[in-house]
C-alpha cells in the first residue's frame, strides 16, 4: 500500500494521472446523469 501510495502522490507525474483519472470519471458521471436525466423527461414525441 505505501509503494501505491508512494508511486501515486510522490512524484509529479503519478499525481496529474490520478487527476486525469479522477477528472475523466467525473465527467464520463456527468454526462452519463444528463443523459438519463434528459431521456427520464422526454415526452413520448419527442
Amino acid at each position: 500500500m505505501t509503494f501505491w501510495l508512494d508511486l501515486m502522490f510522490g512524484s509529479d507525474v503519478g499525481l496529474m494521472s490520478m487527476l486525469v483519472i479522477i477528472a475523466t470519471t467525473l465527467l464520463i458521471s456527468f454526462y452519463a446523469g444528463y443523459f438519463i436525466y434528459k431521456v427520464r423527461k422526454a415526452g413520448p414525441n419527442d
